[in-house]
Formats: structure tokens, sequence, C-alpha cells
């Protein structure tokens, strides 16, 4: 409990809740996208119960901290590029977003209509969901987690970090979900970031580091511009 009256606990929690919401913006927009091809009565259960069990996933990563430092490791070598574990992660992640992206965009130029699925086939599609939300999470949060693991040594002070920012995306993934569906152009904007975040994994995993404060200055200035539009739109 004297954790909790000094300084330095407070100071490090505010910095990795921070962290983990800035690093978890990436997360929210591809939840957001995904599950929106689940019926509306759905979409909201899934979110939570896919970002509840990315926070348990979270969880369980801290809980390895020897492991985690381990991924930083060289595994392999290829025409003088080391690769470690981590590295890999990222590429593989970064070329399912990029796929899964490119795949969400055709689908909304071609306009494919939603047909009713069998209530099988709609359980299958939503447990399907909430696993690549799981999986996309861990991809999403490997940075932080290892940047977490090196700013506070504490277990607790970490763990609370990934709570609270978990919490304030629960709260947040609805009100971007119905601003997305309410201006279907910001759908394609919200897929065109995700395939920006893929390379940009993919990126990292070979070695090129690409300052997140570039990717971020890009998000918000297309939404800038995006809203410029919108507003003409609505006064002509």
């Amino acid at each position: 409990m004297e954790l909790f009256y000094t300084a330095d606990f407070w100071i490090a929690l505010c910095t990795l809740t921070a962290l983990e919401l800035v690093l978890g913006i990436d997360n929210l927009v591809f939840l957001t996208v995904i599950t929106n091809r689940l019926p509306n009565t759905q979409q909201k259960s899934a979110r939570q119960v896919g970002l509840v069990l990315a926070c348990i996933m979270r969880l369980l990563l801290l809980a390895t901290l020897s492991w985690m430092m381990q991924l930083t490791a060289p595994l392999f070598t290829l025409f003088t590029q080391t690769f470690s574990g981590r590295d890999l992660i990222l590429i593989i992640g970064g070329i399912f977003l990029l796929i899964k992206a490119t795949q969400e965009i055709h689908q909304n130029i071609i306009g494919i209509e939603k047909k009713p699925r069998l209530k099988s086939v709609t359980h299958y599609l939503y447990f399907s969901i909430i696993l690549q939300i799981m999986c996309l999470d861990i991809i999403f949060s490997l940075d932080s987690v290892i940047t977490a693991i090196g700013l506070a040594q504490n277990f607790l002070t970490m763990a609370l970090a990934i709570i609270i920012a978990i919490i304030a995306m629960i709260f947040a993934s609805e009100p971007l979900s119905r601003f997305i569906n309410t201006y279907p152009t910001l759908k394609i904007l919200a897929l065109s970031f995700l395939l920006l975040i893929g390379a940009v994994l993919i990126a990292d995993g070979f070695k090129f580091h690409i300052p997140r404060g570039y990717i971020y200055f890009a998000i918000v200035f297309s939404l800038f511009v995006e809203s410029v539009n919108l507003i003409a739109q609505k006064k002509r």
C-alpha cells in the first residue's frame, strides 16, 4: 500500500497510461472497422469482449517479463539483416493488416450488399472477429509493453496502466464507431490508416523505424481535411 503514496508511482502510472492510449489509437481504428461486418446488435458486444480479452492478453504478456525481453534478441541473420521474434511478429502483423484493409476497401468500393446470414455463420464470424482483435492487439501492444517494462519495474504500475487504457478504449470505441458509420467516407479513410499502419509495422520489422509522430500527424491532418470536406458538403 505504501506504493500508492509515492510520487514515482503516480508519475509512472500517468506516463504509462498515456503511452498505452496513444499507441492504442491504431488498435481502436482496427476494431471499429472490423466489427462493422457484424449485425448491429452484436457490434458493441464484440468490441467490448474483444477489448476485455485483449486486456487479459496484455497482462499475460506482462507476467512473462523474461520472455518478453527475449523477443528483442536476434534469432537469425538474412542478407546482413538480423531478425528477432519481435521483428517477425511485426512483419506478420503488418502483412495481415495490409491484406485485411485491402479486402475491406475492395468490398466497400464494389458495394457488396450485406445478405442475411445463418445463425451458425453469424456466430462463427463473431468469434472470428474477436480472435482477430485479440491477435492484432498483441501486435499493436508489443512495443508499448516492452517500453513499459523499461520505464517501470513494478508489475502493479504496468498492469493498472493497461487496465485504465483498455477501459478508456471501451468507452471511446462506441462514439468512434457511430461517427464512422454516420459518415461513410470516413470508413475508407480509416481503412487507409490501417494500410499505413500495416506498412509501418513491416518497416519496423525490417529495422526501418518511422517515428510515430509522423504517422499520427498524417492521421490528424487527413481527419482535418476530411472534416473540412464534410462541412463544405453540408454548406452546399
